[in-house]
C-alpha cells in the first residue's frame, strides 16, 4: 500500500489554460502513438505528424503499410502524445484521406523528408490522413485524472 505522504504531487491545473497546456504537449512530444484496430486486435505505433492545426493532426502513410487496411476498415483512431514531463494528450478522432491538392502541396513543401523518400507528390504510395478530433483529453503526470478539452 502506498503512503499518501510519499505519493508525488501533480502541479495544479488552471482549466482556463487547458488548450495551451495540451498544445504545448503536442508541440514538445512531436511523435505520438497512433492506435488503430486490426479486426479485434488493437495496434499501436509511433507516427510522425506532417502537419498540426490545433488538435487536427495530419499523418503521412504508405499505401502498403498495414495501418492503411486497418484505417480503411475502421477509421476511428486515437493519438497519444506523452512529453518529457509525462504530461499526456489523447486525441480520439476519425481518420480521413486528404484529397485537397492545395493541402497536400503545402504538406509536401513543408516536409523535406517526405520529398526525399517519395520523390514526388503524385507517388501512388503516398496517403495523408487528417485525424479530425471528436474528443481531446489532457492529463498532467500524477494527476490521475483526464481533463476534457472543449472542441
Amino acid at each position: 500500500m502506498v503512503d499518501a505522504m510519499s505519493r508525488p504531487e501533480s502541479k495544479p491545473i488552471n482549466s482556463a489554460n487547458l488548450v495551451e497546456l495540451a498544445q504545448n504537449v503536442i508541440r514538445n512530444a512531436r511523435f505520438p502513438h497512433l492506435a488503430t484496430v486490426d479486426g479485434h486486435q488493437p495496434r499501436v505505433r509511433p507516427v510522425s505528424p506532417v502537419r498540426v492545426e490545433g488538435f487536427t493532426i495530419y499523418v503521412a502513410n504508405l499505401r502498403r503499410y498495414h495501418k492503411t487496411i486497418e484505417i480503411e476498415a475502421n477509421p476511428q483512431v486515437e493519438l497519444c502524445y506523452l512529453d518529457d514531463d509525462h504530461d499526456q494528450v489523447r486525441i480520439t478522432g476519425v481518420a480521413e484521406i486528404v484529397t485537397e491538392r492545395l493541402v497536400l502541396q503545402e504538406i509536401w513543401e513543408a516536409n523535406p523528408l517526405m520529398r526525399q523518400f517519395l520523390g514526388n507528390l503524385d507517388n501512388p504510395e503516398l496517403i495523408v490522413y487528417r485525424i479530425r478530433p471528436t474528443k481531446v483529453r489532457f492529463m498532467r503526470e500524477w494527476a490521475l485524472e483526464y481533463f476534457e478539452i472543449p472542441l
